[in-house]
């Protein structure tokens, strides 16, 4: 949804509010993309504060279906999101297409979708994890070691004493 911003910036201390829907299906980055699960409405309130600025205060509630970073079982991540941003409007559109900050502006328009794009992606976390405790997937077999053990050899040797190693395989050999 593109809110057309001329009608605030007009008028001085003017005040509108929006309420509108999450319009993507998934979020996409980096050639990955994760579902959404739950999209509530999106509300934000912008006005005008003088000299062609504007005060964008919003909420954001939904939730995506995401990996985990160790075993790959999907996790439902929840994002509460309340931002209050100021906006100056007076620089003019082409700096705002070069900054990544203000990005869903475009020229007297603000882009909603892209706006709860960048929001998403400034709050997504570092490493998603189903539980703390999560062990992951074996290296050899893929076995998910939260749900069945494996019999796979885990010792890990020390790489320093990788040629002492290959003296005794080599008399093994023999």
């Amino acid at each position: 949804m593109l809110i057309d911003l001329s009608e605030l910036l007009s008028t001085e201390h003017k005040k509108a509010e929006y309420t509108t829907k999450i319009e993507m299906d998934e979020f996409v980055i980096n050639n990955a993309s994760y579902p959404f699960v739950d999209k509530e409405d999106v509300t934000i309130c912008i006005q005008n504060v003088g000299k062609r600025k504007l005060a964008v205060k919003a909420q954001v509630h939904c939730s995506l279906d995401i990996p985990c970073d160790r075993c790959l079982e999907n996790v439902n991540q929840r994002f509460d999101i309340s931002v209050a941003k100021e906006i100056d409007m007076s620089r003019p559109s082409d700096e705002y297409e070069d900054a990544d900050e203000y990005s869903f502006i475009v020229e007297n328009s603000f882009d909603v979708e892209r706006f709860v794009y960048n929001e998403i992606l400034v709050n997504m976390p570092m490493k998603i994890l189903c539980s703390d405790d999560c062990k992951g997937i074996c290296n050899r077999c893929g076995a998910n070691l939260n749900t069945q053990p494996c019999d796979c050899d885990r010792t890990e040797l020390d790489p320093r004493m990788s040629k002492i190693l290959d003296v005794f395989n080599k008399f093994k050999e023999v």
